[in-house]
């Protein structure tokens, strides 16, 4: 109620408040008084980060937010769902792949391993420093950040690498990347978007993947190492046969990790040197 009745009084978007006159300038400072009075009371939920983000965003920005919010949620119900998995794969290192036909006759590959890495760590990597993932992961060939909405939602453009064993060849992705802290819990979610400014490039086909995610939340006996489950849900496009992408696309979450974790080793080895 307090909410709804400072935005009444003091204009709901934010340049509305540049303009506020002096009494609901007063307005605004009372309610605010009221408002941190409850909080510290426990009474009234702090507002979350989202909400916070959504009263300053423009429109375009609001929608890959909402986008990145709903890849996420929804990616959690598939991986999250105990119904209908298969083993794929078993390593010897202890990563297991899973498989899913979900409605569409659309197979999904849900990853599960254990890293050297804290969930902070990892979020570091494999979020705030994506554009830096073509010099560990040599199936990326480049990763672009080409817009931000807030600190935990941004819109990128991946290409993949031209390499020998790569069995569905040259791809483009135009992504909403969205992560979500939940206790000592990373989400990490995503999924296709569109971005008129940047149609698909000559020569690539354009991919779509998502809803996708990758959860990360520290083993119970050892903060300082995670359990990853990612889930690997992409339409490759082009006339390939199924069959072909279907044996491809676990083989593909088995190099990533790999390649992560010869990534976390050197970052380990650097760090000990230090």
């Amino acid at each position: 109620m307090l909410r709804a009745v400072l935005k009444l009084c003091c204009g709901i978007t934010y340049p509305h408040l540049r303009s506020m006159t002096g009494l609901q300038r007063v307005a605004l400072a009372v309610f605010g008084l009221e408002i941190a009075h409850l909080q510290s009371r426990g009474q009234m939920p702090l507002p979350t980060e989202a909400v916070e983000q959504r009263m300053a965003l423009a429109d375009e920005d609001v929608f890959y937010l909402k986008q990145g919010e709903a890849a996420l949620n929804e990616a959690l119900k598939i991986v999250e769902s105990e119904d209908g998995w298969e083993l794929e794969t078993a390593e010897k290192n202890g990563d297991v792949i899973y498989s899913k036909v979900l409605t569409g006759n659309r197979k999904v590959f849900r990853l599960e391993a254990e890293l050297n890495a804290s969930p902070e760590e990892l979020h570091e990597i494999l979020f705030f420093r994506v554009e830096e993932m073509h010099e560990w992961n040599p199936s990326v060939r480049r990763i672009k950040v080409l817009k931000h909405v807030g600190r935990n939602t941004m819109v990128t453009h991946e290409v993949s690498s031209e390499m020998a064993g790569n069995l569905i060849g040259q791809r483009d992705f135009l992504s909403v990347r969205h992560s979500s802290k939940r206790e000592s819990r990373v989400y990490l979610g995503g999924a296709s978007t569109r971005l008129e400014s940047l149609p698909p490039l000559p020569g690539f086909v354009r991919a779509e993947d998502g809803p996708t995610c990758i959860i990360l939340h520290p083993l119970q006996d050892r903060p300082d190492r995670s359990r990853l489950i990612w889930l690997l849900n992409m339409d490759v496009k082009g006339w390939l046969p199924q069959s072909l992408v279907n044996k491809a696309l676990p083989r593909a979450q088995a190099d990533f990790t790999k390649h992560l974790r010869r990534r976390l080793a050197a970052q380990n080895s650097e760090n000990n040197r230090c």
